[in-house]
């Protein structure tokens, strides 16, 4: 069973990282490694969210 387990589990976490669904963790783990001395804490999953949306969407996104 492990040895169907594992490719599945491999397939699973290469289709959240490509659709961005695994984004949240991600973010959670570079905030540990880079940030988690600095004292502050990290966003919580609704504000990350909400910080994504507007660094995607807000201001001039085209080259001219």
């Amino acid at each position: 069973m492990t040895v169907l387990k594992n490719p599945l589990r491999k397939f699973w976490c290469g289709l959240r990282h490509i659709s961005g669904d695994d984004a949240y963790e991600r973010y959670l783990e570079h905030w540990r490694v880079h940030h988690a001395t600095e004292g502050a804490s990290p966003l919580d999953r609704k504000a990350f969210f909400r910080a994504e949306q507007e660094r995607k969407w807000n201001g001039v996104k085209r080259c001219c």
